[in-house]
């Protein structure tokens, strides 16, 4: 398991770690299972997700699928429900590893009066969570880094020792708005995180029409800070990027660049045709990129997981995904006479 580091001066470094899987990133087996309990149960509600689409209960599916690995693993060494995150549209397994569910999940594509995310307000894919510091999702891309610096900033001057990281794609990486985060953080030393999540295609535009640098990650040394690269199906390689970032974030030396190579194993989205610009033989490749049997079969051949238990995580993941199917189904559109709520202000007297 390699993961390879960026420098502030922009020379790439390799290490490597051995011996026992969790012992070597300071995790056990019972956390590692978890992990992978996340990671598979990400895929089922993502799965469960486009067949309600195709059968015309929700309207609109944007997928993490390929993503989840690098996603669990990197919120993973985060402090829920103390540190900050402002995920971005894909960021589904990110959301319920830091403390959103099934049910939460659903009720967002369900548009439902209780979607704790909106209340039925947002399109969907727009986590968002009060109650685990999950910041809303905002429609332009790349807006999110600039309230996750802004709330990096606050916590370092009230002093809560508290990490903010967002997310965002590879392509969102091109947007003014991640100059001007990222030279503020960096300027200031916050405690931030930036995590991009390059899956090689904005909507159709592969990276070589986005990226005249081969990774992302290399832009770091323009604002001083390190950039790391990490194989985004390498679960606990993402997990010891992320933890040295945190760490590093929550001791005042400020922010870290990780970009996590994932592979997009659906369209763009439920509006998308990706076989219209990618071709067979490179979709049929990035299967085999797939996190979730990768860990799978990593754990399994370490003794952490055998076909029972992988059995019962599958039953018991099912078990969630129709429990939360079954709820957000039956769960009460929002009242029409609301929709102005929180759009316009209300009881305010005098002239403007």
């Amino acid at each position: 398991m390699a993961v390879g580091h960026r420098t502030e001066s922009g020379t790439s470094t390799r290490r490597a770690h051995a011996g026992g899987l969790g012992a070597a990133v300071g995790l056990t087996d019972e956390q590692l299972i978890e992990m992978y309990r996340m990671v598979a149960l990400a895929r089922a509600v993502d799965e469960r997700m486009w067949v309600l689409n195709r059968a015309g209960r929700i309207p609109f599916v944007i997928s993490g699928q390929g993503h989840e690995g690098a996603q669990v693993a990197i919120t993973w060494a985060l402090k829920k429900d103390h540190d900050w995150v402002a995920p971005f549209y894909r960021s589904i397994a990110t959301a319920m590893t830091f403390g959103m569910s099934a049910r939460d999940i659903l009720t967002a594509q369900y548009a439902t009066a209780n979607d704790p995310s909106s209340g039925g307000r947002q399109m969907p894919g727009h986590y968002g969570h009060a109650e685990h510091n999950l910041l809303s999702v905002s429609s332009p891309v790349a807006t999110q880094i600039l309230h996750a610096v802004g709330i990096a900033l606050a916590a370092k001057i009230r002093k809560t020792g508290q990490v903010a990281m967002t997310f965002m794609g590879e392509g969102s990486s091109n947007q003014g708005d991640v100059h001007e985060g990222l030279n503020f953080a960096a300027i200031h030393k916050l405690p931030f995180v930036l995590v991009i999540e390059n899956n090689g295609y904005a909507i159709s535009v592969p990276v070589s029409k986005e990226l005249a640098l081969p990774d992302v990650a290399d832009r770091a040394s323009g604002y001083g800070i390190p950039g790391v690269v990490v194989d985004g199906a390498d679960v606990l390689g993402c997990y010891q990027a992320s933890k040295e970032a945190v760490a590093r974030a929550r001791a005042g030396d400020g922010p870290t660049l990780i970009e996590a190579k994932v592979t997009r194993l659906t369209g763009h989205s439920s509006d998308d045709q990706q076989t219209k610009y990618r071709p067979a033989e490179e979709l049929e490749a990035e299967r085999t990129r797939d996190p979730l049997p990768k860990f799978r079969e990593q754990l399994a051949a370490a003794g952490v997981l055998d076909d029972e238990l992988i059995a019962r995580i599958d039953a018991e993941n099912k078990a969630v995904v129709d429990d939360a199917t079954d709820y957000a189904e039956k769960e009460p559109d929002p009242d029409p006479a609301n929709a102005l709520m929180h759009v316009f202000a209300e009881g305010v007297e005098g002239e403007f």
